[in-house]
């Protein structure tokens, strides 16, 4: 694969028509780090941005939050929303086409604002994060998850790699009355392409204080 195509798959046009098949992209469960973070805070408003097929939208709604599942792909918005509602949560859900790399909270406060996974090839996560910070209410919290760098993925693209992040390095994108409160990268077993592997998910949780 070329560097320009590696850089493709990043864009809405690739992630349409890679939700465009019949078979799902995920499993449907919620990652592992929103679970372990979520489980112990009172349930109330949700965004999640990079959503995907909704496995964490559905979750977060089944433990009680209101929650707005935020993508750029409207043919995966379209999935979570089948999701959510074969899952009965339906009435808690609603949907948010958006670019994270462009997203603007447009006044809008959330008790949690979550993204996993979501990364861009050119180092502007710390951006995204400040971008994101922006909808967190005061009290609430910042919960950023994404792949640390590993010899695990030596096969993906330049580009692929670039995208991945230690959580200490989007410290400088959290705006002033913010506090850090997790800034790790924590092990985790995962199978990729049928062998078992251990990776890190960098995980930064942030609470906004005013």
């Amino acid at each position: 694969m070329s560097e320009d195509e590696a850089r493709r798959m990043f864009e809405p046009e690739a992630w349409e028509e890679r939700y465009a098949g019949e078979a799902k992209m995920w499993s449907g469960n919620p990652n592992p780090q929103l679970v372990a973070e979520a489980s112990g805070m009172v349930p109330g408003t949700a965004l999640d941005v990079g959503c995907g097929e909704g496995g964490d939208v559905v979750w977060l709604a089944q433990q009680g939050w209101t929650v707005t599942g935020a993508d750029f792909s409207a043919t995966g918005l379209e999935s979570a929303r089948r999701h959510a509602e074969d899952a009965g949560v339906a009435e808690r859900t609603t949907w948010w086409q958006v670019d994270a790399r462009t997203f603007d909270a447009e006044g809008r406060q959330f008790d949690l604002v979550t993204s996993h996974f979501l990364h861009t090839p050119d180092g502007s996560m710390v951006d995204v994060a400040g971008r994101l910070a922006t909808a967190v209410a005061p009290g609430g919290h910042l919960l950023i998850v994404g792949h640390a760098p590993s010899e695990v993925f030596t096969q993906l693209s330049q580009s692929h790699r670039n995208a991945m992040f230690l959580a200490e390095e989007l410290l400088p994108g959290l705006p002033e009355g913010f506090e850090a409160l997790v800034v790790e990268q924590r092990p985790r077993s995962t199978v990729r392409d049928g062998v078992q592997v251990d990776i890190d998910d960098s995980t930064l949780l942030a609470r906004r204080l005013r």
